[in-house]
């Protein structure tokens, strides 16, 4: 059942609607920009899809206020208007332009949610349908080999090795690389065999292509490289192996994220760890002058907060509107967070005060 928001009163007055939320996490991702990333199931308890009722919230999202959905805080604004309604302009003056920047700003992730290539068999050649199924002999396939440019593209720009990379089909890929196949070919979407057997998690096609010298730097058309990939599939052993390989730890996309800061705004802690120790810059800013730390706050992620402030990362930096990140968890009323801001505030207080009066400290 989808809520009725065609009226609703003062910002201060709404009552949090938590039996709509529970209803709402039962949706896909891809039907709610604020839920991408929870891996959660699009079908509703009977197990089937309520399209009429998604397409419902999906037009009426827009008019809740900040105060009922996670990824609008930050603002430390209602999206209400004196009389109670909601400032359609305003809204989109806030989603569409940067001086507005304390409104939480939902990246376009549709790179990595797309799937891998869509293939037509009357569209693919005979190389390319034993590249993309891999059920052709060995024996006759090295003839095939022979007898065919290796580097043919299909109607997607996709060679066979792009298809076989991934789909996993690693003799293929022995095979094209041993006939010196070209390893740095870009399909429609500016994609090399590398970074689709990245994104399709086929990881030992992607470490043959690396050992025989494929560029890990190249991004696509969204600005991703193959560490982007990596860090949001949360595949550790990819993300050492490309940087073992030459990736670039500070490659930034067309939302200026480099792959911590898409591993915070992501929420994927452990990737986030492992990016800290290979000394990733933790004072990189996105499209919006926001931190890594800003990023997780907006995120209202305490671990990926406490995990940051551990490290010498700076507290005070503003974003293009002028907030801290301090600033943005009292806003959005993160109590948790704002205790991990005092804690970390008194113990560099102290060590302050330490550092200024070390003959006090040795008597003591």
């Amino acid at each position: 059942m989808v809520a009725e928001v065609g009226s609703m009163p003062a910002a201060s007055s709404v009552k949090k609607p938590f039996g709509f939320r529970s209803t709402m996490a039962k949706w896909c991702c891809h039907c709610l920009p604020c839920r991408r990333g929870s891996g959660k199931s699009n079908v509703v308890a009977s197990g089937d899809q309520d399209n009429s009722a998604v397409k419902t919230f999906r037009s009426k999202m827009a008019k809740w206020c900040c105060h009922c959905f996670l990824c609008c805080r930050g603002s430390g604004k209602s999206n209400l208007g004196a009389s109670g309604d909601q400032d359609d302009s305003a809204v989109k003056t806030v989603r569409s332009s940067k001086s507005n920047v304390g409104a939480w700003e939902e990246y376009d992730d549709s790179a990595f949610m797309e799937p891998r290539y869509h293939v037509r068999r009357e569209d693919l050649d005979k190389l390319h349908r034993a590249a993309w199924w891999g059920k052709v002999p060995r024996k006759d396939l090295i003839v095939m080999l022979r007898d065919t440019d290796v580097n043919k593209m299909d109607k997607q720009k996709s060679t066979a090795l792009h298809l076989a990379s991934a789909n996993g089909n690693s003799e293929v890929v022995k095979l094209l690389l041993d006939r010196q196949c070209q390893l740095n070919v870009l399909d429609n979407k500016n994609r090399t065999a590398l970074t689709e057997a990245v994104q399709c998690q086929e990881d030992e096609c992607a470490l043959m292509l690396l050992e025989h010298g494929t560029d890990p730097n190249i991004p696509d058309e969204y600005g991703n490289t193959a560490l982007h990939y990596a860090i949001y599939n949360e595949d550790k052993l990819m993300a050492k192996a490309l940087l073992l390989h030459g990736a670039a730890i500070e490659s930034k996309n067309k939302h200026d994220l480099t792959p911590l800061l898409l591993g915070v705004h992501e929420q994927k802690q452990q990737v986030v760890k492992f990016l800290i120790k290979k000394k990733a810059n933790l004072n990189a800013l996105d499209g919006y002058g926001r931190t890594a730390l800003i990023l997780a706050v907006c995120c209202g992620s305490a671990s990926l907060v406490s995990l940051l402030l551990e490290q010498n990362i700076d507290v005070s930096s503003q974003d293009l509107s002028g907030q801290t990140a301090r600033e943005y968890a009292v806003s959005s009323h993160h109590n948790v967070i704002c205790q991990l801001f005092d804690y970390k505030e008194k113990r560099m207080l102290k060590i302050s005060s330490e550092n200024s009066n070390p003959g006090k400290e040795a008597e003591e």
